[in-house]
């Protein structure tokens, strides 16, 4: 269904222009477009001799042509857009999910097994029965480690989680069938998430430092230890860690200090 309406310029606007301008309003029912056209060329014939013309029929198809082309190309541009949408939305690549440590708060893998606490990492190797050390390849670097066997694939290779300090790290073959490897970490606060980068990892939150070994840290390493532990447990229970705590008993403090300052409006920084 279509709603039309026609208006004429009043006499002293035809007199400064060289036609009449007539507005046409419709509204368009999508179940009937034809009968929306019919009504908009009844209009037109009404009011003009452009259907009096030999050409109106090539003129029409002409529009017509070019219209169906114009939305022919905007329906591509439309699908090839959704199409380059849901190849990056493929290609995008999902969060690895993070795993439960092992009791070494590493991970056993399908040929080795790793563990760590703060100062080291740890990693056995399973190697055929009867292996010898002159057959062994044991390669640490600063951020990379190679182990495996000579002229065979190695069994572990890439590049480390975080560093370590080479001087400070050994090997030994165990019972002629486990190399056995420990690496000293050149930081000793955190935990590593994977042996390798790329690799498998762990859920850092769910590490537990061995508490036999805390006095034998010094003072500085301990305290940092013990703070990294109750900050852990905190979050897992949804309450504030030390450094949030401090920052609200600071605050408390100066309200209390200056019981007449409005900190509605605040910046927090």
């Amino acid at each position: 269904m279509a709603i039309l309406s026609g208006y004429i310029e009043d006499e002293d606007n035809k007199q400064s222009s060289t036609s009449s301008a007539l507005s046409f309003n419709a509204v368009l029912d999508p179940s009937n477009p034809l009968g929306f056209l019919e009504s908009a060329f009844n209009f037109v014939s009404e009011n003009s001799d452009m259907f009096n013309t030999d050409s109106v029929e090539k003129k029409i198809s002409s529009l017509v042509k070019n219209i169906k082309e114009r939305t022919m190309k905007e329906e591509a541009t439309k699908k090839e857009h959704e199409t380059k949408e849901k190849e990056e939305i493929k290609e995008k690549p999902k969060p690895k999910p993070k795993l439960n440590p092992n009791k070494d708060n590493g991970l056993d893998m399908e040929n080795h097994s790793w563990g760590q606490n703060l100062q080291e990492v740890t990693a056995t190797v399973p190697v055929p029965l009867g292996t010898k050390s002159r057959d062994v390849i044991c390669d640490v670097k600063k951020d990379y480690l190679k182990v495996g066997l000579k002229g065979q694939t190695p069994i572990v290779d890439g590049q480390l989680f975080e560093t370590v300090k080479p001087n400070d790290s050994y090997w030994s073959l165990e019972d002629q069938k486990v190399i056995y490897l420990l690496m000293t970490k050149c930081d000793k606060t955190s935990w590593w998430k994977s042996l390798l980068k790329g690799g498998p990892e762990i859920d850092t939150q769910k590490a537990e430092p061995d508490k036999s070994k805390l006095s034998d840290l010094d003072m500085e390493t301990r305290s940092t230890v013990e703070k990294m532990m109750f900050d852990q447990r905190q979050k897992q229970l949804g309450l504030p860690t030390s450094q949030e705590t401090e920052n609200q008993n600071m605050l408390k403090k100066f309200i209390a200090q200056n019981p007449n300052f409005d900190i509605t409006n605040a910046k927090m920084f």
